[in-house]
């Protein structure tokens, strides 16, 4: 695998990702554009973390039965489809509905990633992954700020027309670049989609590793739907591309994740996600401050934002080195089932926000943002005083 072919999956991820992440930067844009309220155009955010978790569920699966390269440039070529209907929908259900369609087929990048795992030499492994997971975040976050800034300057409709154009040209692209794979297996579908549900049910590590990223990254959601909402607001009155500013400063993280991945390797997971949960618990502080307005009050919410984008990025690098440690032969559908918890609880928590937010404002979204830390840290500090401290410094790994 080389360099080139590396950098183009990154960038293929990137964008992938970067699907569901915009249209919460661009949601007060939307509200005025189709004259309906902001929580009602919220759900157009929300549909594709919805549908992205169904499509974690049902297609990714299909990379153990099919051969990756049409498998992934036949589901970037739906997308861009997708996305094209998203832009030109006449109301908010058809943008809704469009958005869902959206987010269950833009599940490229959790199908470059094993495909990647298995095609590069094993002394390119982790460089190779790690380059991935980079493109990946770099996404999630950037897109917020293409989003907001192309909103601003042409309407709503804009940034769904341009992702539409990158993705189909990704497609056109890859189905040329990308190596041939043979299938790993024969099983039928329906045993596949069986698989991540007998592990959850099998292997307790399996299954809170699934809660810690899902309770954070439903704070993080939720935090990230609520703070467009409150920017665009009374307190702060700025624009849409103020979210995708803050966003850019929230792209720090991409240098920490592998820092992080030193730390697992050092001091084993169980330590580092502790650290991680602390550090999203105590984000909602500066978080909070954010209803203050003015300068001071936007420097805490980037603050804020940025202590739970990097503590929840770290999480996920230690909860992926626990869980994959668990079943080698059986990666895929472990990630199958991970990812579908973690997008389940984002997208409960960009739900949770919005009602928040209609309820009780900022300090609302922030409560909420909290009360998911503390669950996910709470899980773990009884999982921690049943192993014992010195297990888990150690890093030895140890059932729930």
């Amino acid at each position: 695998m080389s360099k080139r072919l590396v950098l183009l999956l990154a960038v293929t991820c990137g964008v992938a990702v970067g699907n569901l992440y915009f249209p919460q930067a661009v949601t007060p844009i939307i509200a005025e554009g189709l004259d309906v309220a902001p929580a009602s155009a919220a759900l157009a955010a929300t549909a594709a973390q919805a549908g992205y978790s169904v499509g974690i569920l049902l297609l990714v699966p299909l990379g153990d039965r099919l051969p990756n390269r049409p498998l992934i440039a036949g589901l970037l070529g739906l997308t861009g489809l997708l996305l094209l209907a998203a832009g030109l929908a006449p109301a908010l259900p058809v943008l809704v509905a469009a958005g869902a369609l959206v987010g269950t087929a833009t599940v490229a990048a959790q199908l470059i990633a094993p495909m990647a795992a298995a095609t590069a030499a094993a002394d390119r492994r982790g460089e190779v992954m790690g380059t991935l997971l980079s493109g990946s975040i770099g996404g999630m976050l950037l897109a917020r700020g293409f989003g907001g800034v192309l909103a601003d300057q042409l309407g709503w409709r804009a940034p769904y027309l341009v992702a539409a154009v990158a993705v189909l040209l990704l497609a056109a692209v890859l189905a040329a670049a990308l190596p041939t794979t043979v299938p790993s297996g024969r099983q039928p579908y329906p045993a596949l989609l069986a698989a991540p549900l007998r592990l959850l049910r099998t292997e307790p590590d399996l299954r809170r590793s699934c809660l810690y990223q899902a309770c954070v990254f439903g704070a993080f959601s939720a935090a990230w739907t609520g703070m467009a909402l409150v920017l665009t607001g009374p307190v702060y009155g700025l624009g849409a591309s103020a979210a995708g500013a803050v966003a850019l400063v929230a792209a720090a993280s991409m240098a920490l994740t592998p820092v992080a991945g030193r730390w697992v390797d050092r001091r084993g997971p169980d330590a580092v996600g502790l650290v991680c949960m602390l550090g999203a618990l105590a984000s909602a502080g500066p978080l909070a401050l954010g209803a203050l307005g003015g300068a001071a009050g936007l420097a805490a919410l980037t603050a804020g934002i940025l202590l739970l984008d990097v503590a929840m990025q770290s999480g996920m690098v230690a909860n992926q080195a626990r869980v994959f440690a668990l079943r080698p032969e059986a990666r895929g559908r472990i990630n199958t089932a991970y990812m579908t918890c973690a997008f389940l609880g984002g997208t409960a928590g960009s739900w949770l926000g919005v009602q928040a937010f209609a309820l009780a404002r900022w300090p609302g979204v922030c409560a909420v943002a909290a009360l998911l830390c503390a669950v996910a840290l709470g899980r773990h500090l009884v999982h921690l005083r049943r192993v014992g401290r010195g297990s888990w410094e150690a890093g030895a790994p140890a059932a729930a």
